[in-house]
């Protein structure tokens, strides 16, 4: 199903690999300074093939490439479409070429998790098989054989967290947070992440655990502590916390930083209350991103076209705008500045009129 790079990475039982950001240097073709950061792809093969096509990348030797720019994906490219042996093929041959660096999303960790057996409870695995789960990965299990699904394992454990580039900008999933950040790097043996780590990373409640969620699904506040109530999230389910804008860096208050849909509802079906302009506690506040070093992520499901502040900011870029719930496949496409501006996306399909550079 996949190419025949495929068989190019070998099986590793015993340790899997956590990288460094700098880890992934070797990836990265001398003297390309000039990145297009793509998000949540989720299976969409056509649309993948079209934005690369639209960025000015065209397929040489079996990988898409540009001839002075890399592709950043910013993870979560399985789950959700049926494409996805064209999307990992793709994207593993830009990667082995060169013309591309991959990073994971909690996408790709929940996979890892799905396969990897809990050895302290033999027949148990760190993410359960339940109904639930057995849906959010029923393509990736129907479209890949067995030892496909091994192969990819072990190519999403080669992933890193993040990047922090030396040419100027951060790539993460879900949220640039330094503490985090440096949990996870404090816990990596020889700079590789263990399966008694990995094991620690899945279970709910451990320091890791909360430090892998931060960065790959984002931090979250708890209504409650603000006197608001649960509201009901699009799927019907009720939720207590809300998620956490952090890339505002200038957000104080309640409004500036609570992620609500404008559109949700309490348990009873009533509109959600207008929230008061309440400043946030210092822990919640803590997750703001105020360096100046740009950094971009995904994960978010955002709604084209993109909104200042809402969903970018001059230091911070979401690059996830739906593409597997029918809206565009997006890159942001940077070359060196220090503050980021909306006129740098291109969007597949859409009628951006920027030129291809």
């Amino acid at each position: 199903m996949l190419q025949s790079s495929v068989e190019h990475y070998p099986s590793n039982t015993e340790m899997t690999s956590l990288l460094k950001p700098g880890a992934s240097s070797t990836w990265h073709n001398e003297g390309m300074n000039c990145f297009d950061i793509i998000g949540d792809v989720h299976g969409q093969g056509e649309k993948l093939k079209g934005l690369l096509k639209r960025l000015g990348y065209s397929k040489s030797s079996g990988a898409y490439r540009h001839a002075y720019r890399q592709a950043i994906f910013v993870g979560d490219l399985i789950d959700r479409g049926k494409e996805q042996p064209t999307v990992l093929s793709i994207v593993r041959n830009m990667q082995e070429a060169g013309a591309a660096q991959v990073i994971m999303g909690n996408h790709e960790f929940n996979a890892i998790a799905y396969a990897t057996e809990d050895y302290r409870h033999p027949g148990h695995y760190l993410r359960e098989h339940s109904a639930k789960n057995n849906k959010q990965h029923k393509w990736f299990l129907e479209e890949f054989t067995s030892k496909e699904q091994a192969v990819l394992i072990d190519w999403f454990k080669s992933l890193p967290l993040w990047l922090d580039l030396d040419e100027g900008i951060r790539v993460v999933h879900a949220c640039w947070h330094e503490s985090s950040k440096h949990l996870v790097e404090q816990s990596l043996v020889a700079g590789q992440l263990t399966d008694d780590i990995l094991v620690e990373a899945a279970t709910t409640g451990t320091d890791l655990y909360n430090a892998v969620e931060v960065l790959l699904k984002g931090p979250e506040l708890s209504l409650e502590q603000y006197g608001l109530p649960t509201f009901l999230d699009k799927g019907g389910d009720p939720r207590k916390r809300a998620r956490i804008r952090w890339w505002n860096g200038d957000g104080r208050s309640l409004s500036d930083l609570a992620e609500i849909p404008p559109d949700a509802t309490d348990e009873q079906g009533v509109n959600y209350p207008q929230f008061e302009d309440a400043p946030c506690t210092e822990s919640d506040l803590a997750y703001a991103y105020r360096d100046t070093k740009p950094v971009f992520f995904g994960h978010y499901w955002r709604q084209w076209p993109p909104k200042k502040v809402f969903d970018w900011t001059d230091t911070t870029a979401s690059v996830d705008f739906s593409a597997a719930k029918g809206g565009p496949l997006v890159a942001y496409r940077w070359d060196g500045e220090s503050t980021l501006t909306d006129a740098n996306y291109m969007e597949y399909p859409g009628n951006t009129n920027l030129t291809t550079r």
